[in-house]
C-alpha cells in the first residue's frame, strides 16, 4: 500500500509539472498569434467560450449539483476577476510585453494570495513573509522599470500582467468558500459561464470579433487557439485537481515557480522549430536578475514561522 501511494505521489507531482509546461508554452505560442491575426479580446472570447462548452459537457456526465441562490453573488464575483479581468488584461499585457515577462511576473501570484489573504480572510503573517513581499515587490518594480528602457518592451504591458496576477490572486482568496462548499468542477464551471458573459459584454469584443479576417487563419495559427483552449484551460484544470488529490496545496503552488524556467525554455525551442517569432532578444541578464529576486520573495511568502500580525 506504502508502494502504491508513492507512486500516486509521484504522478501527481509530474502532473503538477506537466501543467507548468503548458503554461509556459501557452505564452509563448499565443504571442505569436496576436495581434497580427486576431486582437486580445477576441482570443479571450475564443479562451473562455471553449472552456465553458468544454466544462458544460464534463459535467453533463455527472448529477448536476444544486447551487445555493445566496452563493450566485460571489460565483459572478469570482467570474469577473477570476475569468474576465484576468484574462483581459493578461492577453493585453502579453500583447503589449514579452512572453519572458509575462512567466516571471506570474510567479507573484502566490505572494498577492497571501496579501489578501491577511487583508480579506484575517490569515497571520510573519516576519519571514513580510519580508518576502517587500523583496519581491521589488523584484517586479525592478524588473517594470527595466523594460520601459527597452524598445522591445512595454512597462504598461508589464503593470497589465500585474494587475492580471492580482486579479486572479482575488479570485483565488473569494472562491475559497465555495470550493469547501461544492465540487470544484462545479465551481470553476459557473465561474467560466459567467466569465463569458462579462467577456462578451466588453465593449470591443463583438466589434473586432465581427471584423476578424478568419480566412486568413492558418492551420498553426488554429492549433494554436485549440491548444490554448483545449491545453492550458480544460486539462490543466484535470492535472491540477489530479495533483491536488495527492498534494498539498502549498506543494501544488510552488509548482509556479517553474513557470518563467518553461516559457525561457520554450522561447528558445519555439524559435529554433521556426514555431514562433525569435523572441530571444527580449531575454536579458538583468530580466534573469529580477526573475531570481522576485523567486526569492515568493519562496520567503511561503514559509511558516511565529506570527506577529493577525
Amino acid at each position: 500500500m506504502e508502494y502504491y501511494g508513492k507512486v500516486k505521489d509521484i504522478k501527481a507531482h509530474f502532473a503538477l509539472l506537466f501543467v507548468n509546461v503548458l503554461y509556459g508554452a501557452s505564452h509563448v505560442l499565443a504571442k505569436g498569434v496576436m495581434p497580427e491575426f486576431v486582437t486580445p479580446n477576441v482570443f479571450i472570447l475564443f479562451r473562455v467560450l471553449g472552456s465553458v462548452l468544454l466544462f458544460w459537457l464534463l459535467i453533463s456526465f455527472r448529477k448536476m449539483e444544486k447551487i445555493n441562490r445566496k452563493d450566485f453573488p460571489l460565483f459572478i464575483a469570482c467570474g469577473l476577476f477570476g475569468v474576465a479581468i484576468n484574462q483581459l488584461f493578461f492577453f493585453h499585457g502579453l500583447n503589449l510585453s514579452s512572453s519572458i515577462n509575462s512567466g516571471i511576473i506570474m510567479a507573484l501570484n502566490p505572494m498577492m494570495v497571501v496579501i489578501l489573504s491577511f487583508f480579506l480572510l484575517k490569515e497571520r503573517l510573519t516576519y519571514i513573509r513580510i519580508s518576502g513581499i517587500v523583496i519581491g515587490a521589488l523584484g517586479a518594480i525592478l524588473l517594470t522599470f527595466h523594460s520601459a528602457s527597452l524598445k522591445s518592451d512595454s512597462s504598461l504591458g508589464d503593470l497589465f500582467l500585474i494587475v492580471n496576477c492580482l486579479s486572479y490572486a482575488i479570485y483565488l482568496v473569494i472562491a475559497k468558500p465555495l470550493m469547501s462548499k461544492y465540487n470544484p468542477l462545479t465551481v470553476i464551471t459557473w465561474v467560466f459561464t459567467f466569465g463569458l458573459v462579462f467577456v462578451i459584454l466588453f465593449p470591443p469584443t463583438i466589434p473586432e470579433l465581427v471584423t476578424t479576417n478568419f480566412s486568413a487563419f492558418s492551420q498553426s495559427v488554429i492549433l494554436k487557439i485549440v491548444y490554448v483552449i483545449v491545453g492550458v484551460t480544460f486539462l490543466t484544470y484535470l492535472l491540477t485537481m489530479y495533483g491536488l488529490k495527492y498534494l498539498s496545496p502549498s506543494v501544488s503552488s510552488s509548482y509556479i515557480y517553474t513557470q518563467p524556467i518553461m516559457v525561457l525554455l520554450f522561447t528558445y525551442i519555439f524559435v529554433a522549430l521556426n514555431w514562433a517569432d525569435d523572441y530571444t532578444a527580449t531575454i536579458t541578464a538583468e530580466k534573469l536578475f529580477y526573475m531570481l529576486i522576485i523567486f526569492f520573495g515568493v519562496y520567503l511568502t511561503s514559509l511558516k514561522q511565529k506570527t506577529f500580525l493577525q
